[in-house]
């Protein structure tokens, strides 16, 4: 079974795509697909690792799974494009970005910049059934995700894991934490956001702070 993703993800996640549960998960998602509405795009289902490749990969944000709204989806967790209004938990983390960087301010609502920087953008699920949140959480998707943060953690040094929600924070037990820094707060969602959970935790500046610390390029969010 042959998986369309860049070649370097391919040759680092080999063994997860040549396994029976991947194999059922491809089998599911097709058949979710041939009979409903589905995003993203097929095209679009890896395309947070297409557009970071593993050798520049310094930040993972971690999603539940892709928006379900007509052509919100785009394969990066909480990114639209350009053309679509931003969805709430996007216009939050924009207002931080603006907290976090002196007032400047982002407009652009597609967030394949991040990921040319080494960004991995990964919902847990990645493909969703149109106007059903949580509809392929059975599917097995998040088997593979999860073994996808396990086998970073154990391949890199120095990564930077933000973990938004309780959702997000329950994939901590995959990452080694001595080699890594972990960020958690709420979720920027409306709901959390508005509670307190999410405004205020610097997780733009605490990231940069600590790539910059180990001699590495920090990531230009805005």
């Amino acid at each position: 079974m042959s998986v369309k993703i860049i070649k370097c993800w391919k040759k680092i996640l080999d063994k997860e795509f040549k396994s029976e549960y991947f194999y059922n998960i491809i089998s599911k998602t097709k058949e979710e697909y041939s009979r409903f509405k589905c995003y993203p795009a097929g095209r679009n289902i890896f395309k947070a690792f297409d557009k970071c490749p593993f050798e520049k990969l310094k930040v993972i944000i971690i999603g539940q799974d892709p928006y379900h709204g007509e052509k919100q989806a785009n394969g990066l967790c909480f990114s639209v494009n350009k053309e679509i209004e931003n969805p709430p938990s996007l216009n939050n983390i924009f207002k931080e970005l603006n907290n976090n960087f002196s007032n400047k301010l982002r407009t652009d609502s597609d967030l394949s910049d991040w990921s040319k920087q080494g960004v991995l953008l990964m919902n847990s699920i990645l493909t969703v059934r149109r106007r059903f949140p949580g509809s392929h959480q059975n599917i097995g998707w998040e088997i593979f995700t999860d073994n996808v943060i396990k086998i970073i953690s154990e391949k890199k040094n120095n990564l930077v894991f933000m973990l938004w929600g309780n959702y997000a924070k329950n994939k901590e037990k995959f990452i080694k934490k001595s080699n890594h820094l972990i960020l958690k707060s709420g979720h920027p969602s409306p709901l959390s956001a508005n509670r307190g959970y999410w405004f205020g935790n610097n997780h733009f500046i605490k990231c940069n702070d600590f790539l910059e610390s180990k001699g590495l390029n920090t990531i230009k969010w805005i």
